[in-house]
């Protein structure tokens, strides 16, 4: 008996929904970005990150409420600024640390992890780019909607979310064993990924977007015919295969994606 062969899994439309509805809920989350401490150095960076976007992203205080504390230290922490970052850790606000002229060789700062604290030399200015990564890496796909608001933190948090789904299929990739298992869920989120672009790109997640998903399911399983072939050629190391293309081939999604809605922004 010759064997059926398989038809490529269709993404069902419930999960494109499901998909919109989890954005939707996402692009709701108004909560500002907390920027304190030195107050001299704390009114720079607010400028700096709201520069051209939403002013109403980015507060003085309190740490009630927010998505996230800044927390710009000028010298090494006194009580005022260990309340202050206490208080936030009780409330369970994400915190990024920007130690202006301090060093982790200091001594470590309280309610911090070391890996939080972005340490910037003394009279050189912010690196605003660079606080925004740490901003990005520390919220992960929380920081959508403020990439949304404020244009200083979109690329690096799409550049951060397209590094975070890269690895993510690269890790399915490389665990699912089952022939074809491992397609579907690469290519949920790939469109997961897609969403989260748009979204920060300040697309509304209406149904629309479901034709830039549908796109995306367009590529995964032309991904999957790819490396259906590329397996069968080197079987021993198939798992080290998958994992390539789904890393690389999210990333290729993710960058393409970046593009298309930079565009049309």
């Amino acid at each position: 008996m010759s064997r059926r062969k398989r038809k490529p899994t269709a993404v069902r439309p419930g999960i494109v929904l499901g998909l919109l509805r989890e954005l939707r809920v996402a692009a709701q989350d108004e909560r500002p970005i907390v920027v304190a401490g030195a107050p001299s150095l704390a009114s720079v960076l607010r400028r700096e990150l709201s520069a051209g976007g939403d002013p109403r992203a980015v507060r003085e205080g309190p740490v009630a409420g927010a998505s996230a504390l800044v927390y710009v230290l000028a010298g090494p922490p006194g009580k005022a600024e260990v309340s202050d970052l206490r208080e936030a850790h009780r409330a369970r606000v994400p915190i990024v640390c920007i130690a202006v002229g301090v060093t982790l060789d200091d001594g470590p700062i309280p309610y911090v992890l070391a890996t939080h604290v972005l340490e910037v030399p003394p009279g050189r200015g912010f690196p605003v780019e660079h606080i925004a990564g740490a901003i990005a890496r520390r919220l992960g796909e929380a920081a959508t909607p403020l990439a949304a608001r404020l244009p200083a933190l979109r690329e690096p948090v799409c550049a951060h979310l397209i590094e975070a789904f890269a690895r993510k299929n690269a890790l399915v990739g490389a665990a699912v064993f089952i022939p074809g298992a491992d397609m579907p869920v690469m290519t949920v989120n790939q469109m997961r990924l897609v969403m989260r672009l748009a979204s920060a790109h300040g697309f509304d997640p209406e149904p629309e977007r479901a034709l830039e998903l549908a796109g995306v399911a367009g590529a995964g399983l032309g991904l999957r015919a790819v490396g259906r072939a590329l397996i069968g050629q080197v079987p021993v190391a198939g798992w080290a295969l998958r994992a390539a293309l789904g890393y690389t081939g999210t990333r290729a999604v993710g960058e393409a994606a970046v593009r298309y809605f930079a565009a049309r922004g």
